[in-house]
């Protein structure tokens, strides 16, 4: 057996004439290449190629791209502190005053005895409104974030991650965290007047952004 024998499978090179071999498993002339994709048959939908999944679209909020001024796209702006400070106070006056008002009260009815049951249930009543606005306000910030002051001004508490709003345990975590930013003479309420992302120690812990959404 020579290489020219046509018994001799090693002698027939590609293409040569009439019985040539087809390449095995495919079509002769059709033979994919490698590591490039293959045309899918006419009415065959196309089949997701191996290799490494889509990376997620990257929110404006993380990794440095902060909304400036005029924010990126339907981005809201960062609230400055003026617009924290006005929805604090609002938050504090709608809070407190109902239940100083209550405590007063029933101060002034009392007779020093503690005998006066009008003074006793309205000392009562502003404790347990008290602690139901407390808790309140921290289930609407965590659920649509923002609290009846936020609200007011049109700001916004949001994750500095994807931009939602905390949820309940979040909010919760972020009212207790406030008291680093009371402890020091109140610096850490203060420190959104200098701060590039303009955030409180508590945002700072939470990974949490106040926003501006209208005016």
């Amino acid at each position: 057996m020579s290489f020219g024998d046509p018994n001799n499978p090693y002698g027939q090179g590609q293409g040569q004439g009439q019985g040539q071999q087809p390449g095995y498993g495919y079509p002769q002339g059709q033979q994919p290449g490698y590591g490039y994709p293959q045309q899918a048959p006419q009415g065959v939908p196309p089949q997701q190629g191996y290799g490494y999944p889509a990376a997620p679209p990257v929110s404006p909020y993380a990794g440095g791209g902060y909304p400036g001024a005029g924010g990126y796209g339907n981005v809201p702006p960062l609230a400055h502190w003026g617009w924290r400070f006005l929805s604090r106070l609002i938050d504090l006056a709608v809070v407190m005053l109902p239940y100083y008002v209550l405590i007063g009260i029933a101060a002034a009815t009392s007779d020093g005895s503690g005998e006066n049951g009008l003074g006793a249930i309205l000392g009562v009543v502003g404790l347990v409104y008290l602690i139901f606005m407390f808790f309140f306000q921290i289930y609407k910030e965590g659920a649509t974030g923002q609290t009846i002051g936020k609200k007011a001004v049109g700001t916004r508490t949001l994750r500095e991650s994807d931009g939602r709003p905390l949820g309940f345990g979040m909010a919760f975590v972020r009212q207790l965290a406030h008291f680093l930013d009371g402890i020091a003479c109140y610096i850490g309420y203060l420190w959104p007047i200098w701060d590039s992302k303009k955030q409180t120690f508590a945002d700072k812990i939470c990974s949490t952004l106040v926003v501006k959404e209208n005016g």
